[in-house]
């Protein structure tokens, strides 16, 4: 093909792409880096409430607004709470991470063999309906633990494993000003807060608040229909 006929074709496909082009460059890109995207979940740190193939919808403007692909806020109208799902970066690694809130700056956290203690108040554990913990509870067979726990305003659930070795007892700390403290749901099997620390302010991007779709990753990737359109507590 001659030079002619490449810039012939060159032309002809910027006449066609070119609204393409600037809707995904102008349009979808911004959208997705400041105000909305979807998390794909590959690990089990957040079980039971998260599983691995959920495909998580997150808020990124649920507390700021910030420049497209950077973490500098241009405004802010809200800051995370207890119990809130969040999207953050580890700060010893800036690794991508869905976690949840369970200390706000300023509080005093203690854990005493997995039982959360916040500001000196236990945060109050159930046992989980039967049935509740869906396909874990038939995977595990007993093997594991599964609870519903009180953060503030939001009951979620949780799951431990007795029979492995875990970090179950941590403090009494006190959570820094602009600083937040992290854990996962399965709270056996997470690398959260009790490893790296607290997490900053300005390294929480989001909000995840449902599952849009999931899929069974170990098993052909089979959807898992009543996970579809999920809100996440």
């Amino acid at each position: 093909m001659n030079r002619d006929k490449i810039r012939q074709f060159a032309g002809k496909m910027w006449r066609e792409w070119r609204l393409t082009i600037f809707l995904v460059v102008f349009v979808v890109l911004p959208v997705k880096a400041s105000l909305a995207d979807f998390n794909w979940v590959p690990s089990g740190s957040m079980k039971p409430t998260i599983l691995e193939g959920d495909f998580v919808f997150v808020n990124k403007a649920a507390y700021d607004l910030r420049i497209p692909l950077t973490l500098r806020r241009v405004a802010t109208w809200g800051n995370p709470e207890r119990g809130d799902i969040v999207i953050c970066f580890s700060p010893d690694e800036g690794t991508r991470l869905i976690k949840r809130v369970v200390g706000l700056p300023g509080d005093l956290l203690e854990m005493r063999g997995n039982r959360l203690f916040i500001n000196g108040q236990f945060a109050q554990q159930s046992p989980m309906e039967p049935g509740e913990a869906g396909e874990l509870a038939a995977l595990f067979e007993g093997r594991r633990l599964f609870a519903r726990e009180q953060l503030g305003a939001v009951n979620h659930a949780i799951t431990s494993n007795p029979a492995v070795l875990a970090f179950r007892n941590f403090g009494p700390i006190r959570v820094p000003e602009h600083q937040y403290f992290v854990m996962g749901d399965n709270r056996d099997n997470s690398r959260d807060s009790r490893v790296f620390g607290f997490v900053d302010r300005s390294a929480i991007v989001g909000k995840a608040v449902g599952v849009a779709g999931s899929f069974k990753i170990n098993d052909k990737f089979q959807p898992r229909i009543d996970r579809f359109f999920q809100e996440l507590q």
